[in-house]
């Protein structure tokens, strides 16, 4: 468990900066740490990555909330600063919510975003969505309130509404379901999909709550500068990294593919200097020997190391 890090009291602390702040979205724990070697402050373990890599299957509610509990708590194992997950529906009615989000504040997130979608759910800037009444939705928030207010309550709870991009969706609804969830005791209010800087301000204002504004898809690449002038917490950079790690591979087993050891050769060259070019070194084996070298007897290191051939840390 990761929660002795004290991510959830960081978390909030965030929250209440005023500030805005960037946040990637990782799949794994390798991806996770070179977010955090590059500066950012917080990451999500975005729900759409950790399905297309985990499964192989798009964000359509195909994963299981073992599966993502399991990942996410990989992820905050791995590195020292928030973690927000994503709870999806909290597989379930209200009932099943309250167990995800123990099983994920257990986990050792920060925080974590819950979204008001019909199961099975699907990726927020896909059409087809559909959500579940108010009255249903607000009881959900109202019971993860309840479970994280017993175990944690810095851990900070995330209400995601998906009625503007549902068949007949509307602002209104937005800005009504908004208003209910921030009173069912969330702390920030997710408006999924909006598609201007317009709304975002309009919904900003009707509702006077600080927001994650996801930052891809049909929402529009607004700066850092913008969104912070209109309230918003998080930035959310869901797929970026997905995007960016899935072309390399694509790029690289390709070229694999036709011209096998050529390959290994030009990437070794065009490694050179980079960060990863050592990468027995890079995922941490000179820590481990460090480690050894603290712990275990003289004589078996001896054993172990003298004479064997491979990299030595």
């Amino acid at each position: 468990m990761a929660g002795w890090k004290g991510m959830p009291r960081r978390f909030r602390d965030m929250l209440r900066s005023g500030r805005t702040y960037v946040q990637p979205g990782v799949f794994n724990a390798q991806s996770a740490q070179i977010a955090e070697r590059a500066g950012f402050e917080t990451i999500g373990a975005s729900g759409y990555s950790i399905s297309a890599t985990m499964i192989g299957k798009p964000d359509v509610g195909l994963t299981t909330m073992t599966e993502v509990v399991q990942m996410t708590g990989l992820i905050c194992d791995a590195v020292s600063i928030p973690v927000m997950a994503d709870a999806d529906t909290g597989y379930g009615n209200a009932i099943n919510a309250m167990r995800t989000v123990e099983q994920l504040i257990k986990a050792g997130v920060g925080g974590m975003f819950m979204e008001d979608q019909v199961a099975p759910k699907r990726c927020g800037h896909v059409s087809g969505k559909q959500i579940i009444p108010l009255e249903e939705a607000v009881g959900k928030y109202r019971a993860a309130v309840r479970v994280r207010d017993a175990l944690d309550p810095d851990v900070v709870l995330i209400a995601r509404c998906d009625a503007r991009g549902v068949a007949g969706g509307s602002l209104d609804e937005v800005v009504r379901r908004g208003r209910a969830y921030m009173e069912a005791g969330v702390d920030v209010l997710f408006p999924e999909g909006l598609v201007s800087r317009d709304e975002i301000a309009h919904v900003a204002r009707e509702v006077g709550a600080p927001m994650l504004y996801n930052r891809t898809g049909i929402s529009p690449n607004l700066s850092l500068e913008e969104l912070n002038g209109l309230g918003v917490f998080i930035v959310a950079n869901a797929g970026g990294a997905l995007r960016a790690a899935s072309r390399a591979l694509w790029d690289y087993l390709h070229a694999f593919a036709a011209e096998d050891a050529a390959v290994e050769a030009r990437l070794k060259t065009e490694l050179k200097g980079h960060p990863v070019a050592d990468f027995h070194a890079f995922v941490g084996f000179p820590e481990i020997r460090k480690l050894e070298a603290e712990f275990l007897p003289k004589e078996e290191l001896e054993r172990k190391y003298e004479g064997s051939l491979g990299f030595r840390p």
